[in-house]
């Protein structure tokens, strides 16, 4: 499995409402490409801005290819991402993942 990691920081004021549109954009596109195997969204409070790191999964570097075409190191953007004053990274990282575990919560 392939995780593809992409960070961005958006002003405090905009943090959720780009979260919801990553989801309808970023995050729906990856997740009707076939070999996507789920995401993550992180969140980090800075300076008068927040940062946004999203982690996609995925079957194999191919299936990467097909979300993102032939430069897999080339972020994919959106056109309203300068609604939220979006300050993207313009590159991602890939990283092949050799462990991945969760536990899931027991309820009594």
């Amino acid at each position: 499995m392939i995780a593809r990691e992409w960070k961005c920081r958006v002003p405090e004021c905009h943090s959720a409402g780009f979260t919801a549109y990553l989801y309808e954009s970023g995050i729906k596109d990856a997740s009707s490409t076939p070999g996507f195997r789920g995401a993550q969204i992180f969140r980090r409070t800075l300076a008068h801005k927040v940062e946004l790191t999203l982690i996609t999964y995925w079957e194999k570097l191919q299936s990467i290819k097909a979300f993102a075409g032939n430069d897999i190191l080339q972020a994919r953007l959106y056109p309203e991402d300068e609604v939220y004053e979006l300050e993207p990274d313009f590159s991602v990282q890939h990283y092949e993942v050799i462990e991945h575990q969760f536990l899931v919560e027991q309820r009594r």
